[in-house]
């Protein structure tokens, strides 16, 4: 509140976080990254805001009654993942004139990085197909299972690996055709 000088805190996270950068995608929703090497969405929940603009003292009380060791509200966790390297910047562009937004982010090891929408349903159950049967197919080199390295911190949520996916071009052909055939691809 301005004409008091103070902030409020309405909502927060269940999972404390270390930020290292984070953007604004609409009104309600966020992406950021951590030093543990997330990258995640958050959305506040349905109603908070009227609540908190309502009433902003009871937003406060509450947080002082300590529910759940924080504010009033809890974020919604939409996405989760865990990139391996630290995230310095995360921004939300549009790459080309007539294309969608994306969210991309940078690294300290360099690596540029992106999340994109998919916009039809059919080209998510393809990918989260693909991504399952690559799991199995394509075993890291470390042996460490793929869904526990991309859940290091908290569990891999709403994303699919482009990483792994790349992948399905480095199987044989034999492969390529039964993974395309299994896909109706």
């Amino acid at each position: 509140k301005p004409e008091e000088c103070q902030l409020y805190i309405f909502a927060d996270d269940v999972i404390p976080r270390w930020i290292t950068d984070f953007t604004l995608l609409d009104y309600d929703t966020i992406v950021g990254c951590d030093k543990f090497e997330n990258v995640f969405v958050l959305r506040l929940p349905p109603g908070c805001e009227e609540d908190a603009e309502d009433d902003p003292t009871s937003t406060k009380f509450k947080w002082e009654s300590g529910y759940l060791s924080g504010a009033a509200f809890k974020f919604d966790q939409i996405a989760q993942f865990h990139t391996g390297q630290l995230i310095t910047s995360v921004r939300k562009c549009q790459l080309s004139a007539f294309g969608s937004e994306v969210i991309l982010f940078a690294t300290t090891m360099g690596s540029i990085g992106a999340l994109l929408p998919f916009e039809l349903k059919d080209d998510v159950e393809t990918f989260v197909h693909l991504e399952m049967y690559l799991r199995q197919e394509a075993q890291p080199l470390c042996g460490r299972e793929h869904v526990s390295f991309r859940s290091s911190s908290v569990p891999v949520k709403n994303i699919v690996d482009g990483d792994l996916c790349e992948q399905f071009a480095q199987l044989s052909f034999i492969k390529q055709k039964s993974v395309a055939e299994e896909l109706d691809k």
